[in-house]
């Protein structure tokens, strides 16, 4: 090759990927969205698709392991592990009142008010965070549904945490729905048009009108209290916070090959 078409090929050659990768090495942002950060958590889809990942198949296990826990010391589980409102009175009466610790946040996504609670959070968990876990990878998939699970637990703490002065009012919160909620958004939205088959009616429905539906449903719930006992604010609260983390990284830069 003569060394004029070498220079063109490599004009070429830069034009066409080097243009691409230079914003990763000096720091500036796609379209002045969020900075790249090698650090920062982004989606990356793992090399091998698996029908239960490993962040799924931990999180299963790890929830089954603490409701085993849970039936043969509830007292002690529930009054550390449980969610309770704060700055509730450590005494009502003549009751002691179980305190808030910020660890709460993450361990009430462990405990489940029963079986049935369980099985249906694991069952959907397992069903939606399968394919999430092989779209996204285990990294990122941990981080979002961790910050849904916290994300799920703040609101619910500033809900029930207002005006508590009855023994009736303090009750603690538990369960992963916050988590599993945020994973159910994250899938409606990544593949809107998948078919979901519901159980009652057993019909078949997209994933998007069903995350909308769903979405709708828990709001009702919770701004007229019509079903006691279930904590739709939670639900509401892993939802938005798992939206605002799809929206971040739908902002931010790709990251580049191999990190």
């Amino acid at each position: 090759m003569r060394p004029r078409d070498l220079r063109a090929s490599q004009r070429a050659l830069q034009h066409d990927g080097g243009t691409r990768q230079q914003p990763w090495r000096s720091g500036h942002s796609l379209h002045g969205a969020i900075p790249y950060n090698p650090r920062m958590i982004r989606p990356r889809p793992p090399l091998t698709q698996s029908p239960l990942p490993p962040a799924v198949l931990g999180l299963i296990a790890s929830n089954l392991i603490v409701f085993f826990m849970q039936e043969s010391q509830p007292t002690l589980m529930f009054t550390w592990l449980a969610l309770w409102p704060a700055g509730t009175p450590e005494v009502v009466g003549n009751v002691l009142i179980p305190q808030f610790g910020p660890w709460q946040l993450v361990s009430y996504g462990f405990l489940h008010g029963g079986f049935t609670h369980l099985f249906f959070n694991l069952f959907a968990l397992w069903m939606f965070g399968t394919p999430m876990e092989n779209t996204w990878g285990t990294r990122a998939f941990l981080f979002y549904y961790f910050t849904c699970v916290i994300g799920a637990g703040l609101v619910q703490l500033g809900v029930v945490s207002i005006g508590v002065d009855t023994l009736a009012e303090i009750y603690p919160t538990v369960g992963a729905s916050g988590g599993v909620f945020g994973i159910l958004l994250a899938y409606g939205l990544t593949y809107p048009n998948n078919r979901i088959m519901l159980l009652i009616p057993p019909i078949p429905i997209k994933a998007k009108f069903f995350v909308l539906g769903y979405g709708a449903l828990e709001l009702f719930l919770g701004v007229t209290q019509t079903q006691q006992g279930v904590a739709h604010f939670a639900h509401l609260g892993g939802m938005a916070f798992g939206f605002a983390i799809l929206k971040w990284w739908s902002r931010a830069r790709p990251r580049p090959p191999g990190w």
